[in-house]
């Protein structure tokens, strides 16, 4: 079973940036893509952003667009997150997911917390 560490998270002012990380204990040959998702206080957890495995086709969500970036680097089976521009609404928990093909369960990794203070 895969195991995802997330890293990066913590308190920073409106306006500045954070770069999360999150590893995967190893490589799979069938890792589809990896991701950010993330859950504010009393709110659904929602997408953030993804990026194909293999190809590196990248999505956004639109409310984070031109402001975070998701890369990855295969090596090391990390993807990265860096977000510029925080602001007080990016405030929530930040969740890693690692989908696959096949029918192999989706892996979510514990969370990290970011707070964006005003």
């Amino acid at each position: 079973q895969v195991q995802l560490v997330e890293s990066g998270g913590g308190l920073v002012q409106a306006g500045g940036s954070l770069r999360l990380s999150c590893t995967a204990s190893r490589g799979t040959f069938t890792t589809l893509s990896m991701g950010w998702f993330r859950q504010a206080p009393g709110k659904e957890r929602e997408f953030v952003a993804s990026i194909f495995w293999s190809g590196g086709a990248i999505s956004y969500a639109d409310s984070v667009e031109g402001r975070f970036t998701i890369s990855k680097d295969n090596a090391k089976n990390t993807v990265y997150l860096q977000m510029n521009s925080l602001k007080p609404e990016d405030t929530a928990v930040y969740f890693c997911l690692l989908t696959y093909s096949g029918l192999t369960p989706n892996t979510w990794g514990p969370g990290t917390q970011v707070t964006v203070s005003s």
